[in-house]
């Protein structure tokens, strides 16, 4: 199935302090349950996400939200190093090192 990157065009994102994940109403989110949120690397921050400009009511009451972000937005939130170990995916630094190798052939 191909992702079409307009599928994401209303989706909003909330980073929050994962104290506050028992504040969230996960009928109003894309996520299912404190258990299937993503975590940042230190385990303290969290994120939600849901289909629409308005702001869901569980979302709008938290005290340590940053946020809303759009799809862009959030993507290089979390590709940033505090969502991110490149240690704990050495598949990235292998195609870091063959596209290295690759440029140096050219």
């Amino acid at each position: 199935m191909e992702t079409n990157l307009n599928d994401y065009e209303n989706r909003k994102f909330m980073i929050l302090n994962v104290s506050e994940l028992e504040l969230i109403d996960f009928t109003q989110v894309s996520e299912t349950s404190i258990d299937t949120v993503r975590k940042s690397i230190d385990g303290a921050k969290t994120f939600v996400k849901w289909e629409s400009e308005e702001i869901p009511s569980s979302v709008l009451s938290l005290t340590t939200s940053e946020g809303p972000y759009t799809y862009d937005e959030i993507s290089i939130i979390l590709n940033g190093p505090e969502w991110t170990d490149d240690r704990q995916m050495p598949w990235v630094q292998q195609v870091i090192i063959e596209d290295l190798i690759l440029l140096k052939m050219v």
